[in-house]
Formats: C-alpha cells, structure tokens, sequence
C-alpha cells in the first residue's frame, strides 16, 4: 500500500472556469436519463393496464409523472447543492423506484374486482402508500444533502452513530415478539398501525463508525505476524475488532433470526476492512468466522432447540423446499415456479400471477416481477443495481480522503450485498432472509434508508468529482471547511 500526500487531479480538475462548466454540465446528462427512466416507468404502466383492463386508460400517465415530479425536485437541489456528484445514480435509482411503485399499483390493479380497476386512484392501496413514502423519503434524501455539506464532517459523531448504531440493531430482540416479530424475525418495532424497521437505519450508522473506526486502526490492523500459503495474516491481538463484530452478527441471527441481517452487518465489516487494509486475509478469516457460526448455529438448532431452532428450520426449508411444498416449503417453492414460469421473456407486465406468491410486495417482488419480465427483464434490473455499485465504487476511488474512500465503498458494497442476500435467498442459492429489495419493496424504512444511503454516496461523488481550483485560480473546497479541520480527518490518498 502506497500512501501519497498529494492526490492527483480528478477527471474534473482542468483549472479555471472551463473545468467548471465541464462538471456542471453533467446535471444535464442526469436530468436526460432521469426524463427516460419515467418514460420507461410510464410505459410499464401502460402496459400493464393494457394486459389487465384491455385498454389504457388516459390517466395512465399520472403515477409516473408524480414520481417525475418528486425526483425532478431532488434534482433541482442536487443542481445546486452537489453540482458535481455522479449524474448516473439518481437516474438508475428514479428507474428502480418508479418500478417497484409501478409494480405494486399492478398488484392493486390485480386485487380490485373488474369494474373498480379503472377508477383506481394513483395513491389507492400498496402502491399509493409506496408512492407517498417515495415523497417522504426523496424529501429525506434532499434534506440530508442540505445539512451535510461536506461528508468527512459526519466523523465528528462517529462513536455516537455507532453506539446508535448498536441499539437499533439490538432493540427488536430484547422486545416482545408481539412487537417486534413478523413472519418468524424480529426485526419490527410495531406501534399499532405504525412500524419501523430500525435495522435498515443501523447500517448507515455503522457504517460511518466502521470507516472512522478503520481509518485510524488502519496500520494497526495491517500488519501481519506470519505468512502463510502466500498470504499475509494479521497478529493475533488484533483480531479482536472482528472477532466482536462476529459476536454481535451471532447474536444477530440467533435472537433476530435472521440470517439476511447477520450477513450483512458482519460483511460489510470485513469488506470496509479489506478495503482499508487490502490484506486478503481479513476476508478470509470473515468467511471462516461466519460460516463457521452458521453451521454453528444450524448443529445447536438440530440438538439443543431454543433460540437456534428458527435458523434451523429454515436451513431445512432451503436444503429440500419440495419437502413440504403446501406449507413450509410454500413460500420458497411458489417463489421458484413463479421464476420458471417467466422464462426468459416472461408473461408480460400484468400477465402473471403475483397474488399466489406470499409476501409479494416485499420478500418476494424479484420473483413477481421476473414471472412478468423474465430471465432478460431480471437481468437488466440487476444491471441496474450493479451500476449504482459502481458508481459508489467509482466514488470511493475518486475522493482525496480515507474517511470517503472507506465510506463509500462500504455503502456501494453494502447496497450490492443485499441484493445478493435477497437475490440468493429467492433463487434457493441460500436460505431464504427476510431482506426487502431496495427501491422495490414496499415498505417505508428500507426505502427511506436506501435514499438516505443514495444522498451520501451523492455527497461523496460530489466531493470526489468537485475541481480543486475553481475561476481565478481560488481554492474550489466543499463548504464543510478544510479536511484539517474536519475532527483530525486524515487527507493521504490509498493508492493500492
């Protein structure tokens, strides 16, 4: 690893006022191919009301045009408070979004009776819900992106984000299961009509702890006390982070039941620590460390019971679905033949059977939506979420301080790990998780939290991309003040 004090200028960084008109002109890129993300949304509704009414109805237009509406406003305050962030994330994830929206007024379409579909209101049902948290959440985003100027300002509270952090994931399992259970994991806050998912908001906290954490641990946790098969490993005395982030990812799974969650609090750890360290060995001591606890778990589930039987059932259910195929196995196999039955091309936007599948509108919606768009349809939504990856990652290699890189990058891995979880839990490639899709699932804390982790990303592209030198040769920094003044924030580039 080679450390250099002065980074080398980004893409954006020609001097004077043209390179400043070269990084603003990208708004323009974005505001295109966000007006063609809501083109594609509208006529996936079209379509859809073509296969269900035999007719389009002329109002067919509206949903997507709200949804324009709302991503046009958060457009016009990315325009002027991050004029040089990555104008292809908020495109890809406006597309992701306005899907998942259209999906679910399809299944409200699909649930009235005949005569009622046509004057189904835009905000009726599930899908009007998601369309009211879309405005919530967008507005969420907005507001972040007005507060936090600068991302390295948000390491000043790093140990009390992470202290949060702790608290939101392990609120639900020391509650009632009457409050906090939901379909076998107790990942709710439940309130009357009112529930929250506080683990969707403990990852973002986390995550900024792990990276201020790393940052200063980071030569620490790099040096290695033997070599062995060609790979450094670390001493033993510094295991201990690790080792207690494992502990935590146990507890995760066995009290919460849910695997989706301990994998991905325990990976995305050991991911932001292989980025700061780039040892292969950190990676290879999580994948030891985890599914060691997961056969672990799955061997007491088989003997002693209790708190391991739940993970040990599902195991089960994953290992031979068609076991039980009317009851246990129900979910999991109705999931599988809805995806055979979509083929490569699928039945068609409205086409397909979604109400057979349990849990539709969020376990399940990859499965609902691949019935109707097939292996192609899924295929290019996947392409999607790997270029919101990317760019993350693109971010992360841009920006000038550690703090970003290790930020970034954790939250770029942390969005493709989830996919990942729900993605292998649907196709039986690992038990099912409980996970939502991002931007597709209903539900209003996995959709505020994925937003509010777009607006960070959005921020740290800002600063990656933004020109050192603005007109006149003045100094062109974000308004959050100097990277030394930001609580001792380190300014070395990690060149690998």
């Amino acid at each position: 690893m080679t450390v250099a004090a002065t980074p080398a200028p980004s893409p954006a960084t020609t001097g004077g006022q043209s390179g400043v008109r070269l990084a603003r002109s990208r708004r323009n890129a974005e505001l295109s191919l966000l007006l063609l993300a809501m083109v594609l949304v509208a006529a996936y509704g079209a379509t859809v009301e073509a296969s269900l009414l035999d007719t389009v109805t002329p109002d067919f237009w509206m949903p997507a045009a709200a949804l324009g509406a709302v991503f046009l406003g958060l457009h016009l305050v990315i325009r002027f408070l991050a004029p040089f962030a990555d104008p292809a994330l908020l495109p890809a994830v406006a597309l992701l979004n306005g899907l998942g929206v259209g999906f679910l007024r399809r299944i409200d379409l699909g649930e009235a009776p005949v005569v009622d579909r046509e004057s189904l209101a835009i905000f009726a049902g599930i899908g009007g819900r998601q369309l009211a948290w879309t405005l919530a959440s967008v507005i969420l985003a907005a507001g972040l992106l007005a507060i936090m100027r600068d991302h390295r300002s948000v390491s000043r509270y790093a140990y009390t984000l992470g202290l949060a952090g702790i608290v939101l994931v392990m609120l639900p399992a020391v509650l009632p299961s009457s409050i906090s259970e939901i379909n076998g994991a107790k990942l709710w806050i439940r309130v009357g009509a009112f529930s929250i998912q506080p683990g969707e908001f403990a990852k973002l906290a986390l995550l900024v702890f792990f990276a201020y954490y790393l940052v200063r641990k980071r030569e620490v946790l790099s040096l290695a006390s033997r070599r062995f098969l060609g790979i450094d490993f670390p001493r033993g005395r510094d295991l201990g982070p690790v080792v207690g982030v494992w502990l935590v990812s146990l507890l995760v799974l066995v009290f919460e039941k849910d695997l989706g969650t301990s994998l991905l609090y325990f990976g995305m750890f050991v991911v932001t620590l292989y980025i700061a360290t780039e040892r292969v060995s950190w990676l290879l001591i999580g994948l030891v460390l985890f599914f060691g606890g997961a056969y672990l778990a799955y061997f007491l589930g088989s003997t002693v019971g209790g708190p391991f039987a739940n993970f040990y059932v599902r195991a089960e259910i994953w290992l031979d679905p068609f076991a039980d195929p009317t009851d246990k196995g129900y979910q999991l196999v109705q999931g599988l033949l809805a995806l055979g039955t979509g083929g490569l091309f699928g039945a068609g936007p409205g086409g397909g059977q979604p109400d057979i599948l349990p849990e539709v509108q969020n376990d399940f919606i990859f499965a609902g939506i691949g019935e109707e768009i097939g292996l192609f349809g899924l295929s290019a939504l996947l392409v999607v979420y790997l270029l919101i990856v990317e760019r993350g990652l693109r971010a992360a290699l841009a920006v000038r301080d550690s703090f970003g890189k290790l930020l970034a990058g954790g939250l770029a891995f942390t969005l493709g790990l989830q996919v990942f979880v729900i993605v292998g839990g649907i196709s039986k490639l690992i038990p099912l998780t409980g996970q939502t899709t991002p931007f597709l699932s209903a539900g209003g804390s996995s959709l505020m939290a994925n937003w509010l982790l777009i607006a960070v990303l959005l921020r740290v592209s800002d600063g990656a991309r933004r020109p050192v030198t603005g007109g006149g040769g003045k100094a062109a920094r974000p308004s959050g003040g100097p990277p030394e003044q930001l609580h001792g924030a380190p300014t070395e580039v990690i060149k690998p």
